[in-house]
């Protein structure tokens, strides 16, 4: 193994998806889970980094090589004072499909895909679009038998001008006939992302109305939001929350909500609206006063608001696959296709 001194100062390249390679181990990338598991980190850096560059980073790889952490082979490791590095060189590393490993087999055969959008958009204090984007990627979980041969076609492939695609997609094909064809790894990896810039492409899901406004006199202020679907395609918007940074004078808001909970914390000053699923036949409406400190100015700006909210089923780009075709074997796979839209920074000025 390389000894690697970037580890010693804390510097990672960047290029490095460390995050879901740890999450692929233990579940989840915390502070917690590093310092319970420090030795695997370490040993799974080692063998992703090659004197500082990237050398192996796909994780069903880096299993073969640094066995993922159990009870049983935590006890047997404490006992015996051996590791979980792995006696023997991954299949993969030796031929020329470097990310997927030998001798797959699996009882049932599956793949699915998961088309994934976040939003980000400023809308000014009318309405209008003052900016938005589209950040979106495609993560898949294949679970298929012996050396499948991939290929993903798209419906609108137009919309995707900007990509960037895991080394097992044969980029010339793309550049030819617009079809993703590729190997797949074995089991969870990301297979494209892309990033949508040209705002006439992009569909604001929800629209806001609001007011808040600051007395001169008298130590008060008014809130009036509400909240309702703009451009959904028919679906329905869930887990949809409203925060509001508010000024340091403000210490209190009595508010009623027509749908939903609110909560302000007079010290941070952050006002949150946790409305859930979005009713399309009576919208929700946050109104009521704010309490103000006493002889304090008015506040120069009116604060922004942040929106949260999640939309399934819908890729808010219109983005849609037509087909998933499979080569090289002989049975026939289950394939699924999931799409979700979420906000980014979304944000609306008042």
């Amino acid at each position: 193994m390389t000894h690697l001194p970037h580890l010693q100062a804390g510097i990672l390249p960047e290029n490095i998806n460390q995050d879901s390679c740890l999450q692929d181990y233990f579940g989840e990338c915390s502070e917690t889970t590093i310092k319970d598991n420090v030795v695997i980190v370490y040993e799974l850096l080692e063998e992703m980094l090659d004197n500082g560059f990237p050398l192996a980073t796909e994780s069903n790889i880096l299993k073969e090589l640094i066995r993922p952490p159990t009870i049983l082979r935590s006890m047997v490791n404490t006992i015996t004072g051996s590791s979980n590095v792995g006696e023997t060189l991954p299949t993969g590393q030796l031929s020329t499909i470097p990310w997927r490993r030998a001798g797959v087999k699996y009882t049932n055969n599956e793949a699915y895909f998961d088309v994934v959008e976040e939003i980000d958009a400023i809308l000014d204090k009318s309405g209008t679009t003052v900016f938005a984007e589209i950040q979106g990627v495609i993560d898949a979980c294949v679970k298929l038998s012996g050396m499948p041969d991939l290929t993903l076609s798209f419906m609108n492939p137009r919309l995707l001008d900007d990509v960037s695609f895991h080394p097992c997609v044969r980029y010339k094909r793309w550049e030819s006939e617009r079809v993703i064809s590729f190997i797949p790894p074995d089991g969870n990896f990301q297979l494209m992302s892309y990033h949508i810039s040209a705002q006439n492409l992009v569909a604001i899901p929800v629209y806001v109305k609001q007011n808040i406004s600051f007395f001169e006199t008298g130590s008060s202020g008014r809130m009036d939001i509400t909240v309702g679907p703009k451009q959904t395609m028919g679906k329905t918007v869930e887990c949809l929350v409203v925060t509001v940074h508010m000024p340091k004078v403000v210490l209190s808001a009595n508010l009623n909500a027509t749908q939903g909970t609110y909560n302000y914390d007079p010290v941070t000053k952050i006002l949150v609206w946790d409305i859930g699923k979005l009713n399309p036949q009576k919208l929700p409406n946050l109104k009521g006063s704010l309490s103000l400190q006493s002889g304090a100015p008015k506040p120069e700006e009116n604060p922004s608001l942040n929106i949260d909210l999640k939309i399934q089923q819908l890729a808010i780009s219109g983005l849609k696959v037509n087909r998933l075709d499979m080569y090289g074997e002989k049975y026939k796979p289950f394939k699924g296709v999931k799409y979700v839209t979420k906000a980014g920074k979304f944000q609306v000025r008042t």
